[in-house]
């Protein structure tokens, strides 16, 4: 599933300007995909699932959670957007088997838009890696340029005027 393979360098983002770019485990995306919610609505016909009510998705070391996560499928049958919502809703994934720490990203709306390689973070939106941290009303990355933007976000519940990061000094080797 795409949706593995390209969310994790969204959460770069918050160390961007200090290190490369992150991967996601290799095995995530060979994981089956398991979904808990207290519902589930699902159109077959018009391609799109929608799970409300402490969702929780997992697929190896990724974790998707929101009150609301609506997923839609390309005419191709794989995932197009994933969306979702919640008061945070939170995603994280283990970037490499030597780095047990987590990459972290909450937002009021996160949507990955596979077919655009694009990861919108919009609402209060926070990343956080290794320390790194990066807080706006909008975070977009795009996962095929490997560029992000941070800014303002039109419509949120709690507007920022500005961008707020937090970028750790790189450990000198010994």
């Amino acid at each position: 599933m795409r949706l593995v393979k390209t969310l994790p360098l969204l959460l770069s983002l918050s160390a961007a300007l200090g290190s490369a770019s992150a991967l996601a485990l290799p095995n995530d995306r060979d994981q089956p995909i398991r979904i808990q919610a207290d519902n589930a609505h699902l159109d077959d016909k018009q391609g799109v699932a929608t799970y409300t009510g402490d969702v929780i998705i997992t697929q190896g070391s990724m974790m998707i959670k929101g009150n609301t996560v609506t997923m839609t499928r390309a005419p191709s049958g794989d995932i197009d957007v994933v969306t979702s919502v919640g008061n945070l809703a939170y995603f994280e994934q283990q970037q490499s088997p030597a780095k047990p720490d987590k990459m972290k990203g909450w937002a009021v709306t996160i949507q990955y838009q596979a077919q655009k390689d694009m990861v919108i973070l919009t609402d209060r939106a926070k990343v956080e890696n290794e320390g790194n941290t990066t807080e706006g009303e909008k975070i977009v990355y795009n996962t095929k340029t490997q560029v992000a933007t941070a800014g303002r976000g039109g419509k949120v519940t709690q507007p920022r005027q500005r961008i707020d990061m937090v970028i750790q000094p790189k450990k000198k080797a010994e």
